[in-house]
């Protein structure tokens, strides 16, 4: 599927609410819409009505599931009419977390294929699913849909998820094209005959059908793995905050009423996300951070010992970033990409936009540098997509 789902759920949090008018839209609408498929997360504390007031900041989970919805099943071959076809699974899985004051922004994404406990989880039809000592992520949305995946990942990480939602494929090709699509950049191009992608190197906008064919492209980007496409995706997630954090979408009325009714469609959200006035909120803290303190990091993973093809938690690692992120740190990544990695760092264009919102230099001890086996970029950082075809 692709990473996009996750951090177009928040981005259409943010944007949702970021005008006057969209604010009266999402208050009409919002509670009749949305409440009808909220999801209940096990262990939610009660949220206090001021979201300034969670100590440490607050945790949003964005789920890409790859169900085969009518309208676009005949788009996905055998995923949605081959032997494999039945139930979905949660491809991608996107922890966003969002400090107190300064606010900084930390994405973090979870390889799909990373084997992990899975807890008890109770299923679509009532029955209790068993705890699972070592299962692939992506199986827990088909134990106990959304909150057998806040689960997980909270017991992963020991962070409290205080909203959660998920995404379609449908969804991702709706809400791409709801803002009139998203400029990436090809280092080289891509070829995958997997998912029909066939670009050229250079710059694109994408919307429809090949955004999420760039978004779900495996084969084609880096060593042909899960853990680059992640590379890949956070590239599109990058210019996506920076779309919509620009007067080209957060200055255009009717493009944010188009974008907020299509989100009240194709989005299955927790139960605390179906306050509007929360969603209001979560837009006012987030809508002025600078791109640099706006983060996406792959959760670190190792080789799996017991299966070559999944990887395992980094403990070590992992343990660095979350120490950092709860020091509210700005990040610095300290990898450096290779032809094996999704993409690959762009210098700026002569001429480039720089960030609306700069923040002040940070001050000795207020930086972090996270270890060199995590891999990421901040939204202030242009990065190009490592495509399989060498020139």
């Amino acid at each position: 599927m692709g990473q996009l789902l996750k951090l177009i759920g928040i981005a259409l949090a943010i944007v949702l609410v970021s005008g006057v008018g969209v604010v009266g839209y999402v208050l009409t609408s919002w509670g009749t819409t949305v409440s009808a498929n909220a999801v209940d997360l096990d262990g939610q504390k009660e949220l206090p009505p001021d979201i300034a007031a969670y100590p440490g900041g607050f945790d949003i989970l964005l789920v890409g599931v790859d169900t085969c919805e009518p309208k676009y099943a005949h788009l996905f071959g055998e995923r949605c009419d081959g032997k494999d076809s039945e139930g979905s699974l949660n491809d991608v899985n996107l922890l966003v977390h969002v400090s107190e004051e300064p606010r900084r922004i930390t994405a973090v994404s979870f390889p799909r294929d990373m084997m992990i406990p899975i807890p008890e989880c109770v299923d679509e039809n009532g029955n209790t699913r068993s705890a699972m000592s070592k299962q692939p992520l992506n199986s827990a949305y088909a134990d106990g849909g959304l909150n057998c995946v806040a689960k997980t990942i909270t017991e992963l990480t020991g962070e409290d998820i205080e909203f959660a939602a998920t995404v379609t494929f449908g969804g991702v090709i709706e809400i791409t094209d709801a803002i009139g699509g998203v400029d990436v950049c090809l280092a080289s191009p891509i070829k995958d005959s997997f998912t029909n992608l066939d670009m050229a190197a250079g710059t694109h906008t994408i919307k429809g059908l090949e955004a999420l064919q760039f978004l779900r492209t495996r084969k084609g980007v880096g060593d042909g793995s899960d853990l680059g496409r992640i590379g890949n995706q956070q590239q599109y997630m990058s210019s996506l905050a920076r779309k919509l954090i620009s007067g080209e979408v957060l200055g255009n009325v009717p493009v944010m009423l188009k974008l907020a009714d299509t989100g009240l469609n194709n989005i299955e959200p927790s139960s605390s996300l179906t306050d509007p006035m929360k969603i209001v909120q979560i837009a006012l803290a987030v809508k002025s951070v600078p791109f640099e303190d706006i983060v996406f990091v792959q959760y670190p993973t190792l080789e799996d010992p017991d299966n070559r093809n999944k990887v395992v938690p980094n403990q070590t690692a992992a343990t660095a970033l979350w120490d950092a992120i709860s020091a509210n740190k700005q990040l610095q990544i300290t990898h450096q990409n290779t032809k094996y990695d999704g993409v690959v760092v762009a210098e700026p264009e002569p001429g480039a936009t720089p960030d609306p919102t700069p923040s002040a230099t940070p001050t000795p001890g207020d930086v972090v540098e996270l270890p060199s086996s995590i891999k990421g970029n901040s939204a202030a950082q242009q990065t190009c997509s490592n495509g399989n075809v060498r020139r």
